[in-house]
């Protein structure tokens, strides 16, 4: 490691500022200037790449720290959770949450110019990944099921939406993404025989205008062949809760959906599950699918395969191709033609040791020895996964795709092997793991470099630049920018806690900062020259 950098905490009061935002014209969420970060993932493409270089790989070491925020969310909030989203930059304003909570802080000295507090009834309070916002309107989802629009001047309600059922368990959490002048929202909902969907609002009215399911609802329905029956595909799960990708010129919008019901136990579910584990195409105006691609058929072992599809143009065997790329949750990687779904990379990126190959699919074969066994089977990854919802990153400049990865053991048990399993009907008991950040050469699927972490472990996003660089949460609280062509660890700096999602990047008045959360704090690196 090239240099080591310790600095000292600075918390900025939270004063309000005069004045107020600018709205986003929508054509900043199609070509997002240097200056934003107007969405999730920065762009639709979800690569989590910037073209800024200010701070690059010979200069980083002289990266220092410009401001930090923690969340206040007044003397009625006293617990308002940490930061498991990631922030929106526009005009010059971050736009952040917490569960029940958003905030506008000014992106140059980290002051608070308004906060927004959401009165509850309840749900499931985990996380909540970020806002969406359009004109002068900005988007978030409540964990009491509702999708609320704010003025993002001064954080007043503009309207409310129940967007999902409270009393079974759905919950809100997911940022919603801005597609053809519509608000598009998943649903979240843990470990219950509920069926996901995706669904459309009118940013005006909030009034909804489709709503897709994962698994099939009635007789005709795609995918219908793939479950026992009607009944158990209606309460198949496929969570949508996490943001979607989306490539403008072919109208389609890319939708990764979560594990089938029950979890463990699944004599119940005999076939593949359709379409739960999967990527799927849709299109944004009516919610019709053009396309699946399921990575874990008939999963088993809670691998919901959610974790962000990046778009982006690139060559296969000397072919140029639109690919979309995926590091599943079950510890392989695809690279798919986008245009239609069809796999034209297949490989493990975390040694795993549950599958017996691919089909003529591309998908991985299981193996049923390492099926959930009444007297345990060993399997690698664990419950966890080989990566989890914390967002991967492209770098066209490099070619690799770079996701942190664990490798992780599990004894997995089914606790009753008959027909009627309710819930996740088994369980998997941890052991022996590590944790590497892996660059993937999307043309081959190969690692082209591994940097372990040492001393603990790391599921954090990732951000990558122009500069040659690559940033992550590392193993220690800290936040690590890598050489991204060789995987050299160049700098750190020590947070309060363990980065809880991706860093962004931005530049304003000629300074590029990098901001990421830790915990309740929002801590903001600068290069001053």
């Amino acid at each position: 490691m090239r240099r080591v950098v310790f600095v000292a905490i600075a918390i900025v009061s939270a004063a309000v500022l005069a004045g107020g935002a600018q709205g986003l014209d929508p054509a900043g969420l199609v070509k997002p200037g240097t200056d934003s970060w107007p969405m999730y993932n920065g762009d639709y493409s979800g690569r989590r790449f910037s073209t800024l270089t200010k701070i690059n790989a010979d200069n980083v070491g002289a990266l220092s720290l410009g401001w930090v925020y923690r969340l206040n969310g007044g003397a009625a909030a006293a617990n308002v959770g940490s930061i498991k989203g990631t922030p929106v930059l526009v005009n010059g304003v971050l736009y952040l949450t917490s569960p029940d909570h958003v905030w506008a802080i000014d992106a140059r000295t980290g002051r608070e110019q308004w906060h927004f507090g959401w009165d509850s009834k309840g749900g499931t309070h985990i996380g909540n990944r970020g806002v969406a916002i359009l004109g002068e309107s900005l988007f978030f989802e409540t964990p009491d099921c509702h999708l609320v629009s704010l003025n993002i001047k001064d954080g007043t309600e503009r309207w409310r939406k129940e967007i999902c059922d409270l009393d079974q368990f759905y919950y809100g959490s997911v940022a919603p993404t801005i597609i053809n002048n519509r608000v598009i929202a998943g649903v979240s909902g843990d470990d219950l025989d509920i069926p996901g969907y995706m669904q459309a609002h009118d940013p005006v009215t909030g009034e909804m205008q489709w709503r897709w399911y994962a698994v099939p609802q009635s007789k005709g329905d795609p995918g219908l062949e793939s479950w026992p029956n009607e009944d158990a595909a209606k309460h198949g799960g496929g969570m949508t809760w996490q943001p979607v990708t989306y490539d403008p010129d072919l109208n389609l919008m890319y939708v990764t959906t979560g594990n089938p019901q029950p979890v463990i136990a699944h004599k119940n579910r005999a076939g593949d599950n359709l379409f739960t584990a999967s990527i799927v195409a849709l299109n944004p105006d009516t919610g019709k699918m053009a396309w699946a691609f399921q990575s874990s058929p008939h999963d088993t072992h809670d691998w919901d395969s959610t974790q962000t599809a990046v778009v982006f143009d690139g060559e296969i065997n000397g072919q140029p191709r639109k690919l979309i790329a995926q590091a599943a949750r079950n510890g392989h990687f695809f690279v798919l033609d986008r245009t239609n779904g069809k796999a034209l990379v297949s490989s493990d990126y975390a040694k795993t040791n549950w599958t017996l190959g691919y089909n003529d699919r591309g998908q991985p074969i299981p193996n049923p020895a390492k099926n959930p066994q009444v007297d345990g089977a060993l399997v690698t990854p664990n419950q966890g996964g080989a990566a989890n919802w914390p967002p991967p990153t492209f770098s066209p400049q490099t070619g690799l795709f770079y996701v942190n990865a664990t490798r992780a053991f599990s004894v997995y048990y089914i606790y009753d092997p008959g027909d009627n399993p309710q819930g996740w009907g088994g369980t998997d008991r941890g052991g022996w793991g590590e944790s590497m950040l892996q660059a993937i050469d999307y043309k081959t699927g190969k690692i082209r470099w591994s940097h372990k972490w040492e001393g603990g472990s790391s599921r954090a996003g990732l951000l990558s630049t122009a500069g040659n660089l690559v940033f992550s949460g590392g193993a220690s609280n800290d936040l690590v920018a890598l050489n991204a062509t060789t995987g050299e660890a160049l700098w750190h700096a020590g947070l309060n806690g363990s980065a809880s999602n991706g860093a962004i990047t931005y530049e304003l008045d000629g300074k590029q900062y990098v901001v990421v959360g830790a915990g309740d704090m929002l801590w903001t690196f600068v290069m001053n020259h």
